[in-house]
């Protein structure tokens, strides 16, 4: 995972993630303030492995709870709990984030598209992208060709992709997902997160930025 960009900023998620799902909006704002010259890359983090088991009842409480924290904590951010009755939960997010990388091996400006259908997908529409076939009709709805994204979600060029990625946020200075972290040729300055306001975010990196010029 090395860079030739002199500083970007990182931001480490998962497209199944809660977290980034209720950051998404204030992750907007932020990116629509950032510095012209400060690239942005994502990097998928991997919550959970592969799994075909359905997830045990004490999980499925503990992420319902985390949900409803989350819109205690983070005002109208939405979820969809008919997921929890309509769908059969597996703790298992490499798929999801297995799409992302194929959507962008595809069509590079189809990354953030890809996030969002996912998100959207799972939190507004009640439907499980741990599963391939909830993935390719995300993939057919922004235009991608279903028989070349199936190829490239469960292709060895995207495995070995995901793999980099997973090892490159394991041995980075974050602390779960969503985190942000500011690379330069100095080193890695994690950004704190606010999930409501983007302005302390902003200044952490301005400051961040001039620290290692």
């Amino acid at each position: 995972m090395t860079s030739t960009a002199p500083m970007e900023l990182l931001h480490f998620h998962d497209p199944m993630c809660s977290w980034c799902w209720a950051f998404r909006p204030t992750w907007q704002q932020l990116r629509a303030q950032l510095p012209a010259d400060l690239p942005v890359r994502r990097v998928v983090g991997g919550l959970a492995p592969d799994s075909d088991v359905p997830m045990e009842p004490a999980m499925r409480a503990k992420l319902q709870s985390v949900w409803q924290m989350i819109q205690a904590r983070v005002p109208g951010t939405p979820f969809n709990f008919d997921f929890w009755q309509n769908c059969t939960p597996r703790r298992s997010t490499y798929n999801a984030c297995r799409a992302v990388l194929a959507a962008k091996r595809l069509a590079p400006e189809s990354e953030e598209a890809m996030i969002v259908g996912i998100q959207e997908a799972y939190y507004l529409q009640a439907q499980n992208p741990s599963d391939i076939s909830t993935l390719v009709e995300i993939a057919q709805s922004m235009g991608l060709d279903a028989e070349a994204f199936a190829a490239e979600v469960s292709g060895a060029t995207v495995e070995a992709a995901l793999q980099e990625e997973l090892a490159f946020a394991r041995q980075a200075p974050i602390n779960g997902f969503p985190s942000l972290v500011l690379r330069t040729a100095s080193g890695m300055y994690p950004i704190g997160l606010d999930y409501l306001d983007a302005a302390p975010m902003l200044l952490q990196i301005h400051t961040a930025m001039e620290a290692a010029r």
